[in-house]
């Protein structure tokens, strides 16, 4: 998710509820969390230097922008580098959904899904070589059973990327269709402390 936060605001700069709402939306519905999240996770971006106050709204929404090491994170995301312990399927759907609704805003979707299918062409064939015995000694033995499962295991990796090629090459087919940026207001949200014309006079 916090990947996604950040190729979101290569955008520019937007509110909490902004992202919010976006996050969802810009991943098909796959990354639906409370608002108190989407808070969170921006705050804890700013603590690690990736994104910084922008100003505000006219109504008073703080906006968050990212910083240089912040869109630089959200690109190297964008083109490849999958978040530590994150499970590759979901770093590419979320990449390539993503990449295709801020498509033309600095980032290339159909050269992103394109690496995505050289990625997984490359795990299909790595798990090919483990699935097959490498002599025919070992073909001919009977199969330790540890082998056995970890054989399976390759077969259903193999499975998997090739179930993931295939959504590619769906998505390939066709055209991005980049999402407007949407200006939703939160019922209730955080807003800065008033500006200085907002505040009351030493003398009132």
């Amino acid at each position: 998710m916090r990947d996604a936060v950040l190729a979101i605001l290569l955008l520019g700069p937007a509110y909490g509820f902004q992202v919010h709402g976006a996050l969802a939306e810009r991943t098909g519905g796959r990354r639906r969390i409370n608002v108190g999240q989407t808070y969170g996770t921006l705050d804890r971006l700013a603590k690690q230097q990736l994104v910084e106050p922008a100003g505000a709204t006219d109504d008073g929404l703080p906006l968050h922008r990212l910083t240089r090491a912040g869109r630089a994170a959200a690109l190297a995301w964008l083109g490849g580098a999958d978040a530590t312990g994150a499970d590759p399927w979901d770093e590419t759907v979320d990449r390539v959904l993503v990449a295709r609704s801020i498509d033309g805003h600095g980032v290339d979707a159909d050269a992103i899904v394109a690496v995505e299918r050289e990625r997984w062409a490359r795990r299909r064939a790595d798990a090919a070589e483990r699935a097959e015995p490498t002599d025919a000694a070992e073909r001919a033995e009977p199969e330790d059973p540890a082998a056995a499962l970890a054989r399976l295991a390759a077969a259903a990796e193999i499975e998997r990327a090739g179930a993931a090629l295939s959504w590619l090459a769906h998505v390939a087919a066709h055209p991005s269709a980049p999402v407007p940026v949407a200006a939703d207001r939160p019922r209730r949200g955080r807003r800065p402390v008033a500006r200085d014309e907002d505040q009351p006079s030493a003398s009132a």
